[in-house]
Protein backbone atom coordinates (compact mmCIF):
# COMPACT_ATOMS: atom_id res chain seq x y z
CA UNK A 1 0.00 0.00 0.00
CA UNK A 2 1.77 3.14 -1.04
CA UNK A 3 2.49 5.98 1.85
CA UNK A 4 -0.49 8.39 2.11
CA UNK A 5 1.97 11.09 3.31
CA UNK A 6 2.40 12.90 -0.18
CA UNK A 7 6.40 13.97 -0.82
CA UNK A 8 8.67 14.81 -3.62
CA UNK A 9 10.10 11.65 -5.51
CA UNK A 10 12.98 12.75 -7.52
CA UNK A 11 12.55 11.93 -11.63
CA UNK A 12 15.69 11.64 -13.96
CA UNK A 13 14.75 12.02 -17.84
CA UNK A 14 18.09 11.17 -19.72
CA UNK A 15 19.33 9.69 -22.94
CA UNK A 16 22.66 7.33 -23.59
CA UNK A 17 22.76 6.97 -27.27
CA UNK A 18 25.98 7.72 -29.12
CA UNK A 19 26.17 9.02 -32.58
CA UNK A 20 28.63 7.07 -33.66
CA UNK A 21 26.74 3.92 -32.40
CA UNK A 22 22.96 5.35 -34.20
CA UNK A 23 25.59 6.08 -37.27
CA UNK A 24 25.97 2.62 -37.59
CA UNK A 25 22.70 1.34 -37.92
CA UNK A 26 21.71 4.62 -39.73
CA UNK A 27 24.44 3.39 -42.54
CA UNK A 28 23.07 0.51 -42.61
CA UNK A 29 19.41 1.54 -42.98
CA UNK A 30 20.58 3.85 -45.91
CA UNK A 31 22.44 1.20 -48.00
CA UNK A 32 19.57 -1.30 -47.48
CA UNK A 33 16.62 1.45 -48.25
CA UNK A 34 18.76 2.01 -51.60
CA UNK A 35 19.14 -1.52 -52.54
CA UNK A 36 15.43 -2.61 -52.11
CA UNK A 37 14.28 0.84 -53.75
CA UNK A 38 13.04 2.03 -50.33
CA UNK A 39 10.74 -1.43 -49.64
CA UNK A 40 13.58 -1.79 -46.46
CA UNK A 41 12.23 1.58 -44.99
CA UNK A 42 9.50 0.15 -42.87
CA UNK A 43 11.75 -2.08 -41.18
CA UNK A 44 14.94 0.42 -40.83
CA UNK A 45 11.88 3.03 -39.17
CA UNK A 46 11.91 0.03 -36.49
CA UNK A 47 15.63 -0.39 -36.07
CA UNK A 48 15.46 3.36 -35.55
CA UNK A 49 12.75 3.77 -32.91
CA UNK A 50 14.24 0.62 -31.28
CA UNK A 51 17.36 2.66 -30.52
CA UNK A 52 15.95 5.46 -29.55
CA UNK A 53 14.07 4.05 -26.94
CA UNK A 54 16.45 1.85 -25.57
CA UNK A 55 18.71 4.66 -25.09
CA UNK A 56 15.83 6.35 -23.37
CA UNK A 57 15.28 6.36 -19.79
CA UNK A 58 13.29 7.44 -16.66
CA UNK A 59 15.26 7.14 -13.55
CA UNK A 60 17.92 4.86 -15.40
CA UNK A 61 15.51 2.19 -16.93
CA UNK A 62 15.12 2.32 -20.03
CA UNK A 63 12.11 2.58 -22.24
CA UNK A 64 11.04 -0.26 -24.83
CA UNK A 65 9.57 0.18 -28.72
CA UNK A 66 8.31 -3.29 -29.30
CA UNK A 67 6.79 -2.20 -33.04
CA UNK A 68 8.14 -4.60 -35.78
CA UNK A 69 8.83 -3.13 -39.70
CA UNK A 70 6.68 -6.23 -40.62
CA UNK A 71 3.77 -4.32 -38.98
CA UNK A 72 4.66 -1.19 -40.35
CA UNK A 73 5.05 -2.31 -43.82
CA UNK A 74 1.86 -2.93 -44.12
CA UNK A 75 0.25 -0.08 -42.97
CA UNK A 76 2.34 1.62 -45.67
CA UNK A 77 0.72 -0.90 -48.01
CA UNK A 78 -2.72 -0.06 -46.62
CA UNK A 79 -1.67 3.67 -47.28
CA UNK A 80 -0.62 3.27 -50.38
CA UNK A 81 -3.63 1.72 -51.74
CA UNK A 82 -5.66 3.86 -50.16
CA UNK A 83 -4.07 6.90 -51.98
CA UNK A 84 -3.90 4.58 -55.04
CA UNK A 85 -7.95 4.34 -55.13
CA UNK A 86 -8.54 7.98 -54.09
CA UNK A 87 -5.84 9.44 -56.71
CA UNK A 88 -7.30 7.13 -59.39
CA UNK A 89 -10.92 7.57 -58.82
CA UNK A 90 -10.39 11.79 -58.41
CA UNK A 91 -8.33 10.93 -62.27
CA UNK A 92 -11.07 9.60 -63.53
CA UNK A 93 -12.95 12.32 -62.86
CA UNK A 94 -11.08 14.98 -64.31
CA UNK A 95 -10.55 12.59 -67.36
CA UNK A 96 -14.56 12.70 -67.27
CA UNK A 97 -14.38 16.81 -67.29
CA UNK A 98 -16.04 16.23 -63.90
CA UNK A 99 -13.57 18.88 -62.73
CA UNK A 100 -15.42 20.37 -59.02
CA UNK A 101 -16.50 16.68 -58.22
CA UNK A 102 -13.14 15.44 -58.75
CA UNK A 103 -11.80 18.21 -56.78
CA UNK A 104 -14.43 18.03 -53.72
CA UNK A 105 -13.68 14.19 -53.32
CA UNK A 106 -10.14 14.69 -53.35
CA UNK A 107 -10.32 17.01 -50.02
CA UNK A 108 -12.92 15.63 -48.50
CA UNK A 109 -10.90 12.83 -48.22
CA UNK A 110 -7.68 14.81 -47.29
CA UNK A 111 -9.58 15.86 -44.51
CA UNK A 112 -10.44 12.35 -43.43
CA UNK A 113 -7.50 10.85 -44.64
CA UNK A 114 -5.46 12.70 -42.23
CA UNK A 115 -7.20 12.17 -38.64
CA UNK A 116 -7.15 8.91 -39.40
CA UNK A 117 -3.22 8.49 -40.10
CA UNK A 118 -2.95 10.69 -36.96
CA UNK A 119 -5.19 8.36 -34.87
CA UNK A 120 -3.34 5.10 -36.32
CA UNK A 121 0.04 6.73 -35.82
CA UNK A 122 -0.45 7.47 -32.06
CA UNK A 123 -2.60 3.75 -31.27
CA UNK A 124 0.29 1.82 -32.74
CA UNK A 125 3.60 3.73 -31.38
CA UNK A 126 1.67 3.36 -27.92
CA UNK A 127 0.62 0.05 -27.45
CA UNK A 128 4.15 -0.92 -28.91
CA UNK A 129 5.97 0.78 -26.56
CA UNK A 130 6.62 0.21 -22.81
CA UNK A 131 8.88 1.25 -19.19
CA UNK A 132 9.95 -1.38 -17.30
CA UNK A 133 7.49 -3.70 -18.78
CA UNK A 134 4.65 -1.59 -18.52
CA UNK A 135 2.65 -0.72 -21.25
CA UNK A 136 1.77 2.63 -22.27
CA UNK A 137 -1.90 2.64 -23.99
CA UNK A 138 -4.08 5.09 -26.03
CA UNK A 139 -8.03 5.32 -25.46
CA UNK A 140 -8.72 7.94 -28.67
CA UNK A 141 -11.31 6.56 -30.91
CA UNK A 142 -11.10 6.95 -34.58
CA UNK A 143 -14.28 8.37 -34.96
CA UNK A 144 -14.23 10.96 -32.42
CA UNK A 145 -10.96 11.92 -33.72
CA UNK A 146 -11.95 12.45 -37.41
CA UNK A 147 -15.51 14.32 -36.25
CA UNK A 148 -13.34 16.22 -34.03
CA UNK A 149 -10.60 16.78 -36.86
CA UNK A 150 -13.91 18.57 -38.85
CA UNK A 151 -14.80 20.77 -36.04
CA UNK A 152 -11.35 22.40 -35.80
CA UNK A 153 -10.47 22.50 -39.48
CA UNK A 154 -14.37 24.22 -40.17
CA UNK A 155 -13.78 26.99 -37.71
CA UNK A 156 -10.18 27.37 -38.80
CA UNK A 157 -11.35 28.65 -42.25
CA UNK A 158 -14.40 30.47 -41.31
CA UNK A 159 -12.10 32.44 -38.96
CA UNK A 160 -9.52 32.77 -41.47
CA UNK A 161 -6.97 30.59 -39.34
CA UNK A 162 -7.53 32.39 -36.48
CA UNK A 163 -9.08 29.43 -34.58
CA UNK A 164 -5.36 27.62 -35.41
CA UNK A 165 -4.11 28.01 -31.79
CA UNK A 166 -7.58 26.80 -30.26
CA UNK A 167 -7.37 23.50 -32.87
CA UNK A 168 -3.32 23.10 -31.65
CA UNK A 169 -4.38 23.09 -28.28
CA UNK A 170 -7.74 21.31 -28.20
CA UNK A 171 -5.80 18.26 -30.88
CA UNK A 172 -3.09 18.17 -28.38
CA UNK A 173 -5.43 17.98 -25.26
CA UNK A 174 -6.90 15.25 -26.68
CA UNK A 175 -4.24 12.90 -28.02
CA UNK A 176 -2.29 13.54 -24.53
CA UNK A 177 -5.59 12.49 -22.61
CA UNK A 178 -6.21 9.98 -24.34
CA UNK A 179 -2.59 8.21 -23.08
CA UNK A 180 -2.26 6.23 -20.28
CA UNK A 181 1.34 4.57 -18.83
CA UNK A 182 -0.23 1.41 -16.65
CA UNK A 183 -2.36 3.23 -14.52
CA UNK A 184 -1.26 6.88 -15.04
CA UNK A 185 -3.24 8.99 -16.39
CA UNK A 186 -1.70 11.97 -18.70
CA UNK A 187 -3.23 15.55 -18.50
CA UNK A 188 -2.79 18.28 -20.61
CA UNK A 189 -4.61 21.86 -19.91
CA UNK A 190 -3.11 24.63 -22.48
CA UNK A 191 -5.85 26.79 -23.77
CA UNK A 192 -5.90 27.95 -27.41
CA UNK A 193 -6.50 31.68 -25.81
CA UNK A 194 -2.92 31.37 -24.14
CA UNK A 195 -1.45 29.88 -27.12
CA UNK A 196 -2.88 32.58 -29.37
CA UNK A 197 -1.25 35.47 -27.87
CA UNK A 198 1.86 33.50 -27.20
CA UNK A 199 1.95 32.75 -30.99
CA UNK A 200 0.75 36.30 -32.20
CA UNK A 201 3.10 37.60 -30.01
CA UNK A 202 5.80 35.47 -31.78
CA UNK A 203 5.05 35.90 -35.41
CA UNK A 204 5.12 40.13 -34.68
CA UNK A 205 8.45 39.77 -33.17
CA UNK A 206 10.11 37.46 -35.44
CA UNK A 207 9.09 39.76 -38.10
CA UNK A 208 10.18 42.60 -36.55
CA UNK A 209 13.47 41.20 -35.88
CA UNK A 210 13.95 39.63 -38.96
CA UNK A 211 13.45 36.05 -37.91
CA UNK A 212 15.89 36.50 -34.55
CA UNK A 213 13.69 35.99 -32.25
CA UNK A 214 12.17 32.69 -33.13
CA UNK A 215 14.92 31.22 -31.06
CA UNK A 216 12.93 32.97 -27.91
CA UNK A 217 9.41 31.98 -29.33
CA UNK A 218 10.30 28.42 -29.91
CA UNK A 219 11.89 28.88 -25.76
CA UNK A 220 8.72 29.87 -24.95
CA UNK A 221 6.38 27.49 -26.41
CA UNK A 222 8.54 24.10 -24.83
CA UNK A 223 7.76 26.36 -21.93
CA UNK A 224 4.01 26.63 -22.59
CA UNK A 225 3.27 23.12 -23.36
CA UNK A 226 5.45 21.57 -20.76
CA UNK A 227 4.06 23.69 -17.94
CA UNK A 228 0.88 22.37 -18.94
CA UNK A 229 1.83 18.86 -18.92
CA UNK A 230 1.10 16.62 -16.27
CA UNK A 231 0.36 12.83 -15.11
CA UNK A 232 -2.04 11.76 -12.64
CA UNK A 233 -2.60 8.52 -10.18
CA UNK A 234 -5.04 8.02 -7.70
CA UNK A 235 -4.91 11.61 -6.17
CA UNK A 236 -1.26 12.32 -6.96
CA UNK A 237 0.54 13.75 -9.73
CA UNK A 238 4.35 14.88 -12.00
CA UNK A 239 4.37 17.98 -13.15
CA UNK A 240 6.46 18.76 -16.05
CA UNK A 241 8.70 22.18 -16.17
CA UNK A 242 11.20 23.28 -18.69
CA UNK A 243 15.06 24.31 -17.79
CA UNK A 244 15.95 25.28 -21.36
CA UNK A 245 18.11 28.26 -22.52
CA UNK A 246 17.92 30.14 -24.95
CA UNK A 247 21.12 28.35 -25.77
CA UNK A 248 20.49 25.55 -25.51
CA UNK A 249 17.44 26.41 -28.13
CA UNK A 250 19.88 27.61 -30.55
CA UNK A 251 21.67 24.48 -30.51
CA UNK A 252 18.62 22.51 -31.53
CA UNK A 253 17.59 24.39 -34.19
CA UNK A 254 20.78 26.89 -35.96
CA UNK A 255 23.38 24.74 -34.83
CA UNK A 256 21.76 21.15 -36.06
CA UNK A 257 20.87 22.54 -39.21
CA UNK A 258 24.27 24.00 -40.18
CA UNK A 259 25.54 20.46 -38.72
CA UNK A 260 22.95 18.53 -41.06
CA UNK A 261 23.82 20.61 -44.29
CA UNK A 262 27.52 21.50 -44.31
CA UNK A 263 28.24 17.36 -43.90
CA UNK A 264 25.35 16.95 -46.59
CA UNK A 265 23.28 14.84 -43.84
CA UNK A 266 26.40 12.50 -42.44
CA UNK A 267 26.12 14.67 -39.37
CA UNK A 268 22.55 13.37 -39.07
CA UNK A 269 22.80 10.34 -36.12
CA UNK A 270 24.80 13.45 -34.12
CA UNK A 271 22.46 15.89 -35.11
CA UNK A 272 19.43 13.32 -33.18
CA UNK A 273 21.67 12.11 -30.12
CA UNK A 274 22.62 15.41 -29.56
CA UNK A 275 19.35 17.00 -29.72
CA UNK A 276 17.68 13.79 -27.63
CA UNK A 277 20.46 14.68 -24.97
CA UNK A 278 19.64 18.14 -25.06
CA UNK A 279 15.72 17.52 -24.77
CA UNK A 280 16.14 14.78 -21.96
CA UNK A 281 18.28 16.41 -19.62
CA UNK A 282 16.05 20.12 -19.92
CA UNK A 283 12.82 18.45 -18.91
CA UNK A 284 12.29 18.63 -15.49
CA UNK A 285 9.73 16.48 -13.54
CA UNK A 286 8.53 16.96 -10.05
CA UNK A 287 5.85 14.80 -8.24
CA UNK A 288 4.32 12.72 -5.87
CA UNK A 289 3.78 9.35 -7.59
CA UNK A 290 5.86 6.75 -6.61
CA UNK A 291 7.22 5.12 -10.29
CA UNK A 292 7.57 1.67 -8.61
CA UNK A 293 3.95 0.61 -7.82
CA UNK A 294 2.49 1.51 -11.15
CA UNK A 295 -0.09 -0.93 -12.24
CA UNK A 296 -0.54 -2.71 -15.34
CA UNK A 297 -3.67 -1.64 -16.88
CA UNK A 298 -3.24 -1.66 -20.80
CA UNK A 299 -3.95 -4.99 -22.38
CA UNK A 300 -1.28 -6.36 -25.15
CA UNK A 301 -2.39 -5.28 -28.55
CA UNK A 302 -2.13 -7.86 -30.82
CA UNK A 303 -1.89 -7.25 -34.92
CA UNK A 304 -5.06 -9.66 -35.22
CA UNK A 305 -6.91 -6.72 -33.73
CA UNK A 306 -6.21 -4.17 -36.40
CA UNK A 307 -8.77 -3.56 -39.37
CA UNK A 308 -8.87 -2.29 -43.06
CA UNK A 309 -8.63 1.60 -41.02
CA UNK A 310 -5.53 0.78 -38.51
CA UNK A 311 -2.31 2.20 -40.94
CA UNK A 312 0.29 1.06 -38.38
CA UNK A 313 3.03 3.38 -39.20
CA UNK A 314 5.41 5.92 -37.83
CA UNK A 315 7.33 7.88 -39.90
Amino acid sequence: MENEVSELKNYKLDFHGKGSEFFGIVIINWLLNIITLHFYSAWANAKTLQYLYGSTVLNEDNFTFHGTGKEMFKGYIKLFLISFILIGGCGALFYFNEITAGIAIMYFSMIILIPIMIHGRYRYQLTRSSWRGIRFGYHGSRKDMIANYFKWIFFSIISLGIYLPWMIMDMTKYIIENIRLGDIEFKFSGKGKECFFIMLKGMLLITITLGVYAIWYWKKMIEYYLKNLSLYRNGKEIRFKSSFTVGQIFQLTVVNYLLFVFTLGIAYPWVITRSMKIIAENIVLEGEIDLDNIQQTEEDYTEEESNILDINFVM
